[in-house]
Formats: C-alpha cells, sequence, structure tokens
C-alpha cells in the first residue's frame, strides 16, 4: 500500500515539473504572431492547393503580409476573398481572372491506338516514366487518372472513354493538374474565354503517322487557318492557337477541321 502511494506522489510530481518545465518553454521559444497574418489566414480557402505559388496557406498568408505575394493570389478563394485580404492589407485587390484547367486532348480509347498492354504501376507517371505512355500517340494522355488524384475540389472524374473530364463549376484553377499530368496536357484558361480551342498536343509534323496513331489528331492541314475570316488562328507551332481579341466564335474552323480537333471552349 506504501509503495501505491509513494509511486502517485512521484507521478504527481514528475508531473508538476514537467508541466512548469513546458511552460517556461512556451515562453522562451514563443514566436509572435503578426495578427495580420492569423487576419489573412482565416480568409483563406484552407486547401492548400499551391495554386498561389507557396507551399500552403499559411506561408502565402505570412507572404502577403511581408508584401511578397498579392493579395489576389488565392486562386481558390476568388474575387470575394482577394478584396477581403486586400481591405485587411489597405490596399485594392485588383482584377481576378477565374481560370479553368483544360484538357488539350480528346484521343480517347475508341481512336488512340495503344502501344501494347502496360502491366506496369498504374500511374500516368509511371507509364511516362517506362515507355514514354501507353499510346502510341507521343503527346496523348496517358489515361490512368493522376490529376483526378491531386485534385483536392472534386473538379477532375475519369470519364467513361478514358480521358479525364473537368467540371468547371468545381476547378477554382490551382494548376495541379498541369504540374502532375506527365504529358503537360492540362492549360488554365480564363472561365470567361470565347472561341475556339485545340484538343490536341501533338506537335510531331509526320502527318500520315498522326492519323496511324489517332484519328483525332490534327494533322497539320491548316485548313482552320484559311477557313477563319477573322485571321485568329496561328499554326506556326504545329497546333491551331487561337488570338481570342479576334476570335468571334463564328464556328467556322470547327465545321472545318476534318478530325473535329477545334471545338468551342
Amino acid at each position: 500500500m506504501t509503495l501505491v502511494i509513494y509511486t502517485i506522489l512521484v507521478a504527481l510530481v514528475v508531473g508538476f515539473l514537467l508541466g512548469v518545465l513546458l511552460g517556461l518553454f512556451k515562453k522562451i521559444f514563443y514566436v509572435k504572431v503578426d495578427p495580420k497574418v492569423q487576419a489573412v489566414r482565416e480568409l483563406l480557402s484552407g486547401g492548400n492547393c499551391g495554386g498561389c505559388g507557396y507551399a500552403g496557406c499559411d506561408a502565402f498568408a505570412e507572404a502577403v503580409v511581408k508584401g511578397e505575394a498579392p493579395t489576389n493570389g488565392c486562386v481558390a478563394g476568388g474575387a470575394s476573398c482577394a478584396a477581403k485580404v486586400a481591405e485587411i492589407m489597405g490596399g485594392s485587390a485588383g482584377d481576378v481572372v477565374p481560370k479553368v484547367a483544360f484538357l488539350a486532348c480528346h484521343g480517347t480509347e475508341a481512336v488512340a491506338q495503344k502501344k501494347g498492354e502496360y502491366n506496369g504501376v498504374p500511374t500516368c507517371a509511371a507509364a511516362q516514366l517506362t515507355m514514354n505512355g501507353t499510346k502510341k500517340c507521343a503527346f496523348g494522355c496517358i489515361g490512368f487518372g493522376d490529376c483526378v488524384e491531386v485534385c483536392q475540389f472534386g473538379a477532375l472524374s475519369m470519364g467513361k472513354d478514358g480521358l479525364p473530364v473537368v467540371d468547371r463549376e468545381k476547378c477554382v484553377g490551382c494548376a495541379k493538374c498541369v504540374k502532375t499530368c506527365p504529358k503537360h496536357l492540362f492549360v488554365l484558361m480564363p472561365k470567361d474565354t470565347k472561341g475556339a480551342i485545340a484538343r490536341c498536343s501533338c506537335h510531331s509534323d509526320n502527318k500520315p503517322q498522326i492519323r496511324k496513331d489517332c484519328a483525332a489528331g490534327c494533322f497539320k492541314c491548316g485548313i482552320c487557318a484559311k477557313k477563319c475570316p477573322e485571321g485568329a488562328i496561328d499554326i506556326t507551332s504545329g497546333i491551331p492557337k487561337v488570338d481570342y481579341s479576334k476570335c468571334t466564335s463564328c464556328g467556322e474552323c470547327i465545321k472545318a477541321c476534318p478530325d473535329k480537333v477545334l471545338g468551342l471552349f
């Protein structure tokens, strides 16, 4: 019985001493946090998506207060968040252009030829590393959904045709899919873009091979540029690039494209 009492007393004394020591350490090593940093942090989305260019929301909040990051840098928070952050910082948020991800490939399983059966780790990164993708088109979407896995906002899902589908209402333009895709098939576009866009990223100039590898691939015929009444399409890079300051969304290029590479954004 005496041993039990002594054990309890020792435990209480040790606990008391540890509590005192922890309190001292907290005071000694306390790092003062700028209240502005806390205020900015509370306004952010909390997704730690990295769309602002920083490691997470905490790092971005500190950068804003230090003047190293713009008040409208939280892409997930949008214009309302930017306005509130700017109010705290005593400035203007500036223009916030909402962006969404776009997949520049429409080489579905039905039209894009496979190299063969892939038996490795079922990720796009692994397939790219081991055999430069699973399709004969070196620029085609691999289709294992690495982009879907990294999207924290539920804006991406795999379609039945083997290609990822972007939900524009949920997409915040954080660019995680852009950074993750080993084929670099995602691009960020202003959400209010009006006009045609190329759904292909094949930069090969081997026209016959393009047709063999993917029936939906752009084979550089140039008809879209010739048919555009506004001269808004440039094909010097191998892929139709649309000048949206000229494009009127007339759809003539879309009608003319033999493989339906161009579509309205």
